[in-house]
């Protein structure tokens, strides 16, 4: 956190812009309280306290938009503000957030992190709120509710949890003209036509396949194509299924911010949630690109994004592989 703390002080630029994003918070009753219904830091200093003790919780179980992203919501009011968005989007900035971020993975890989997977009602991942709104749980994934924390070691192992078999089978399995969706999502935004380069970051937030693969020429096999985007939301399934038959041909990671919203969006109490269409050009990302068996199809990728928190993307196939529609090939980590 000192890294941050001395980028900030001695970085002219980052530290106007990281004193800047407070004064652009309102002042009125809505922002007393970080959207988490916690509290909202008054400056940077502050904020760097509290991300700090962080490091040391896992997750705890609440009803608002931002649950199980604690960090986020620290920032969330932040994320609203013109300063947040240029300076999250820093390279400098990204990178000692990335080292605190893999420190804190550490803490919720390790059994000491388990504590929240219990009954309490509130706050407890498998308390009466929590099981209300995952009513499903055991029957969906592999668990044993007879053992402590349902069997589940950490943090992470509860994150990265599976469906039992023959829970989600594949639809239409041995048919290569049908692809399925690659994550247990909700559907969010289907585009066509969708060109090789474009402004992204105006209200009507349109992508930009230069962008989201970060300046690589496989953009230009995708222009004129159609986007679908779909989003997980921290109740969901993390892990990843190959949407189409086929072989894999690159797999490969593109670090980019965790922080930074869309500054036309303004103050979304579930941030970056409004700025869903920007991110595929900014955020940490993960991408698959499968040659599908089927020539109609061709050439498909898969684009994995992290927002806030969940931000580690992790392949389990690689190139050259052959898979099938339905198969796991990576999923989210915290």
């Amino acid at each position: 956190m000192n890294d941050l703390k001395n980028l900030i002080e001695t970085d002219p630029e980052l530290y106007m812009l990281f004193n800047q994003m407070y004064t652009e918070i309102p002042p009125n009753k809505k922002f007393l309280k970080n959207p988490a219904c916690g509290i909202q830091p008054q400056n940077y200093i502050q904020m760097l306290k509290m991300l700090n003790e962080i490091l040391t919780l896992a997750p705890e179980f609440n009803q608002t938009g931002l649950v199980g992203f604690p960090i986020n919501a620290i920032l969330n009011w932040n994320m609203g503000t013109k300063a947040d968005s240029v300076a999250y989007l820093n390279q400098s900035v990204n990178r000692k957030l990335k080292v605190i971020l893999k420190e804190w993975s550490k803490f919720l890989e390790s059994p000491r992190s388990a504590y929240v997977l219990n009954n309490h009602p509130t706050n407890g991942w498998f308390g009466k709120n929590a099981m209300a709104a995952m009513p499903t749980f055991v029957e969906d994934f592999i668990s044993d509710p007879s053992k402590k924390h349902y069997g589940f070691q950490s943090w992470d192992d509860f994150f990265t949890r599976q469906f039992r078999p023959g829970r989600r089978p594949v639809a239409s399995s041995e048919d290569n003209n049908i692809f399925v969706s690659s994550c247990k999502s909700a559907p969010y935004k289907l585009a066509k036509n969708v060109k090789f380069s474009d402004k992204f970051w105006i209200k009507s937030q349109p992508y930009s396949l230069f962008h989201i693969f970060n300046n690589s020429e496989i953009a230009n096999t995708f222009a004129g194509g159609t986007v679908y985007q779909a989003f997980l939301s921290a109740l969901s399934y993390h892990r990843w299924h190959s949407p189409v038959s086929g072989k894999v041909l690159k797999t490969y990671l593109i670090d980019g911010s965790y922080y930074a919203a869309d500054p036309k969006m303004g103050f979304d109490p579930a941030s970056p949630n409004a700025s869903q269409d920007y991110l595929p050009q900014v955020a940490t990302r993960g991408v698959v690109l499968i040659e599908a068996d089927n020539s109609k199809i061709g050439i498909m990728a898969a684009v994995y994004i992290g927002m806030s928190e969940v931000s580690s993307n992790k392949f389990t196939v690689k190139p050259r592989d052959s898979d099938k529609k339905g198969q796991q090939i990576g999923m989210f980590h915290f």
